[in-house]
């Protein structure tokens, strides 16, 4: 009998161990997370509906998601994906210091202190923004050749 087929055997052998055991750790993992939901907490559904958990039944193993005021769903527990995590109130802060002001050619200018970026609010007006950009350039460059002179 051939040896190396005898090694074959075994190493697809211990391969389909390996990806049954994480797999399985993945799936307890995925239990757990589900039988630790609570009331309050945000969610995500495995097909993307994002809500609030307002009820949990645990006779009939289903949760009863709120994604907007008032609209109320019940979903099997099976069917929650993830629970997401709030945003950092850092990060809401520094959204709130961002000013968005629009000229005339629609291009938006988005500040944050000193900084600014040209943002085009569709891109049809993406090229007329280019344009006047070099062309602005061109006049910088210009002013600051004439007075090195």
């Amino acid at each position: 009998m051939d040896f190396s087929i005898i090694i074959l055997f075994v190493v697809l052998a211990g391969l389909m161990f390996f990806m049954s055991s994480r797999s399985r750790k993945q799936q307890r993992a995925q239990q757990e997370f589900r039988s630790q939901l609570a009331p309050g907490q945000e969610v995500m559904t495995g097909s993307g509906l994002f809500g609030t958990v307002v009820e949990i039944d645990e006779a009939s193993d289903t949760v009863t998601i709120e994604s907007t005021p008032g609209s109320q769903t019940r979903w099997l527990r099976a069917a929650i994906a993830k629970r997401v995590d709030t945003p950092v109130e850092d990060a809401t802060e520094a959204a709130d210091e961002t000013d968005v002001t629009t000229d005339s050619t629609g291009t938006g200018t988005i500040t944050s202190g000193d900084d600014h970026v040209d943002v085009p609010d569709d891109l049809s007006s993406l090229d007329t923004a280019q344009r006047e950009y070099r062309e602005q350039q061109r006049r910088d460059e210009g002013e600051a050749g004439g007075a090195t002179k």
